[in-house]
Parts: C-alpha cells; structure tokens; sequence
C-alpha cells in the first residue's frame, strides 16, 4: 500500500512539475477569425468567390434548380415541361404507379418511420422481403440495405479495412470510395481509369506489403459512362488473393438483359466477386444504399457496421418501393431493352455530328464534353431556353478540360424527344464554336452537299 502511496506522489509531482513549466499563453495572443468563424473559413472563401463569379455571370447559377413534379424523360421547372437529361431514373420506376402505391401502403402499415436501429427495434417485414429479392436480383447469398448511397460505401469500407491494409481503387472512383478508404486508415493507391493492367503490376509489387487488399471499382462510371472490364479484374483479384468490391450505382438496373448489373452484362460468376454494392436510388427509385455478397459479410456488417448498427433502419416507404421496383423490373426486361436501345441512338446520333462523347459506351450515361467551362454554361443555359435539362460540370468539379454536360438517357425518353435534343444542340454548339462538332460533322455535310 506504501509503495502505491509513494508511486501516486511521484506522478503527480512530475505532472505538476510538466504543467508549471508550460508556458502560458501570451497576454495578446489572438485567434485568427478564419480558427473560429465559419464564414471565414479559407475552404468556404474560396467557394463563394467561385459562386459569386457565377452567379454575377449572365448565365445565372445553373445549381439547385426546383423540379416541380416527378423526373423521368420530362421535368417541370418553373412552370415550363421540357426534356429531362439530369435525372437518374433510369427504367421509370420513380413516379411508376404500382412503385408509388407500393410505397403508399407501406407507410398505412408501418409509418414513415421504423424509429430505430434495426438491430433492436427498428427491422420490419418489408426490410426483410427487400433484402432477400436483392440478393435473388444478384445471385449473391444475402444482402444489407443502409440509409444512403455515399454512406454505404464509407461505412462497409470503413469498417472492412484499417490499418495495414491496402485499398487500390480506380482513378476515377466515386468520392464515397475516397471517403470510405480514408476513414479506414488503410494505405490508399490510385490506378489509372480502368486500367486492370496497372492494378496487376501494382499488387505484384506491394501484395506482400499488406494484411488485407480491397481492388474497388464501379460497373458504369458516372462521368464518363464507360465500364470497366471486370473478367480481367476477377482475374487480378483471385491472382493476387485480394478482396473485390463493385459498385453498380449506375449498372444495377442497366447493364444485362435484364438489369442484373455487370455480373450478368460480362456473365461471371457473382461469387466471384466479394462485395456488390449499389444504390436504389437510381433504377430502383427509391432512396439508399445495398451490400450483397456472401452471407458471412452480410452477417459481419449486420452486427458490427456503425452506418448500420447506429443508425435507424431504411423507412418503409423507402423499401417498399425498392422492392415493387425489383419486382416490376423482373416481370418487365423490356425496360432495360428500351434504356438500351435509347441509349445507342442518343449515342450515335452525337458521335454523327463530330461531338466529343469520350469513352462513353454500352450504357446510358453520355457526356458531351467541351473541355471549357464557360462554353459548357453556354451550352446548357441555351438548351434550357430550348427545352432541354441537362446539367454542366464545371472546373474544378473537374479539369477545366474535361468541362462537360452530362446526359443521363432513360428507357422512357422517346426517339423524337432524342432527335430533338441533338439537332438542337448541335444547332447551339455551331453558335458557340463550331470546332465543337468536330471532323465527323464536317465530313458528314460534305457529303450531304455531294449526294
């Protein structure tokens, strides 16, 4: 008992010591306003002076603009209907009757909220049914809804990975893969835009390095509407004992006969590929985010993920109309056959006026892409004046020269609304630059004027 007495004193006698000899702060020390008063933060500064150069612009601020009813093909804004580009709902299934009433019924069941976790009271049947058609969707063995698409992937990669591990993931990955691998701790390497190649070379230099490795990527890319060749990725994966992650925000409901993601657009086995994550958001209108895969990771983020454990479960108007949406798309292929079909015309008919579409393929995201901000306001200010939504991305969003619109086509736009839109842009681009529409579009009229 002495001895603890005497070892008690000797630490608070150095703690104290440690403490006189720390030098107090200086009498007319101040604190910088931009340490403490948000509106002075350098981070906030630097984004007003970008929107106030916007806003103070003859083009107006193109960002926040209110949609007054559904989006599928047609948007209202402002009173006005016109085409709609700037959606995501990709077959329809937002504003489809069966997936509204769906939702309508759920909320007479259960309200509009479950007011919980669901790991301790917040689970209902719909979250159940909802779970098992995903995982039915993608031959996986069980799947995990979350609240939100972004935090699915910050979360589920949070929580797989730590420190000592290595997340390789493409070049152009979602922010939520960013995020989700730097709260991990884990070491983060990029590889050039669906270079499986590079990954390869990567993972033969630094496998030995790391505990675990997680190769992410994604099924369709969101800005530039390209997919990446996954049966070359499995096979790095399974080379190189890695972890393989997917997301199909963007493919799920898109690629594949009918709309089952990359597995079946590529065939490849599900199980060969460790976790499926998606949205439903997008082709399943409705809202949040999905894991899939074996069932000892569904098992292992059901009790322990924190974006899952501490947080309320998805309301069930959400997952109803998920899962009426799964269940419509099941029954309706031709959907996926109409996006497709949609999405090759819209494709075609800019790549025929010269028009930059980059690397856009086999999906319906397509990019127009300018490589100049202010032309691509101008572009996007006109066609909204000609009836037509499609939202530019602007610098530093990206490189000033890949400054874009970016097309998100949907199985309900119809062929004349289609047409419409690239004669009317390429109509508009003639009058901004004609450099815009390129050798092909020359080429083209020569021949017109010849024949």
């Amino acid at each position: 008992m002495e001895t603890t007495r005497q070892l008690i004193a000797a630490v608070e006698k150095y703690l104290g010591t440690q403490l006189r000899q720390r030098k107090a702060a200086p009498a007319d020390l101040e604190i910088p306003p931009g340490h403490y008063r948000i509106d002075q933060f350098p981070e906030y500064l630097r984004l007003r002076q970008n929107l106030d150069m916007i806003e103070h612009s003859s083009f107006g601020n193109p960002f926040f603009s209110v949609h007054e009813g559904v989006a599928n093909n047609r948007t209202t804004i402002n009173g006005k209907n016109i085409i709609n580009y700037s959606s995501y709902n990709y077959v329809g299934m937002s504003g489809e009757p069966a997936v509204s009433q769906a939702a309508k019924e759920a909320i007479d069941l259960y309200g509009t909220s479950v007011s919980a976790s669901r790991l301790v009271s917040g689970q209902r049947p719909v979250h159940v049914e909802l779970e098992k058609a995903l995982a039915q969707l993608l031959r996986t063995e069980d799947s995990i809804t979350f609240g939100g698409g972004h935090a699915t992937n910050e979360t589920v990669i949070g929580h797989l990975m730590g420190p000592g591990d290595l997340i390789l993931h493409d070049g152009l990955a979602h922010n939520s893969i960013v995020q989700g691998s730097i709260l991990s701790g884990a070491r983060r390497r990029a590889f050039a835009h669906n270079d499986w190649r590079e990954a390869d070379r990567l993972l033969t230099d630094y496998r030995h390095e790391y505990r675990r490795v997680l190769i992410a990527i994604e099924g369709v890319y969101s800005m530039d509407g390209d997919i990446p060749d996954l049966p070359r990725f499995i096979e790095v994966k399974k080379r190189h004992r890695a972890l393989l992650m997917i997301d199909e925000a963007h493919s799920i409901g898109v690629l594949g006969a009918r709309g089952r993601g990359i597995g079946e657009f590529f065939g490849v086995d599900p199980q060969d590929v460790d976790v499926w994550m998606g949205t439903l958001s997008k082709s399943l209108g409705s809202s949040g985010g999905y894991i899939a895969g074996c069932k000892a990771l569904v098992d292992y983020l059901r009790y322990t993920a924190p974006g899952f454990v501490f947080a309320a479960g998805i309301n069930p108007p959400v997952a109803a109309a998920a899962l009426a949406s799964i269940r419509l798309l099941e029954k309706q292929p031709e959907r996926v056959a109409r996006l497709r079909e949609n999405s090759a015309l819209f494709l075609s008919l800019c790549k025929e006026r010269g028009m930059n579409t980059g690397t856009s393929k086999d999906s319906p995201v397509v990019p127009i892409i300018l490589g100049n901000s202010i032309h691509t306001l101008m572009l996007s200010r006109a066609l909204l004046a000609r009836g037509v939504s499609v939202m530019p991305i602007l610098h530093p969003a990206v490189e000033e020269s890949a400054a874009r619109l970016r097309f998100f086509i949907t199985s309900l736009h119809t062929p004349e609304e289609i047409r419409y839109t690239v004669e009317a842009m390429a109509e508009e681009l003639k009058k901004i630059d004609p450099k815009y529409l390129g050798k092909t579009a020359s080429a083209t009229m020569v021949e017109k004027i010849v024949m």
